[in-house]
């Protein structure tokens, strides 16, 4: 059997939607972060989102994972909803 070209560290196509999915949520919530008008809200909330991100990055349980998306998806749409109602 011929060995295989990919690395031992290379990620399986699960893992790989799963961190495009991560990933697409952290640019979402960094977008709706800017729309924050108060700059030290904003600083904040940055700093905040960076934090949680990075004390999760190794999470490997895909149950986690999962739950740790829906959760930043609740968590977005909590602010997409303040910064529309904020506008009005």
């Amino acid at each position: 059997m011929a060995a295989s070209r990919l690395p031992p560290t290379a990620l399986t196509l699960k893992q790989f939607l799963r961190r495009q999915q991560v990933l697409q949520l952290y640019r979402k919530i960094l977008q709706a972060i800017r729309r924050v008008p108060n700059e030290a809200d904003r600083h904040y909330l940055r700093d905040w989102a960076r934090e949680e991100f990075k004390r999760n990055k190794n999470a490997t349980h895909e149950d986690a994972i999962m739950m740790m998306i829906t959760q930043g998806n609740l968590q977005l749409q909590e602010l997409e909803r303040t910064l529309n109602l904020a506008q009005t």
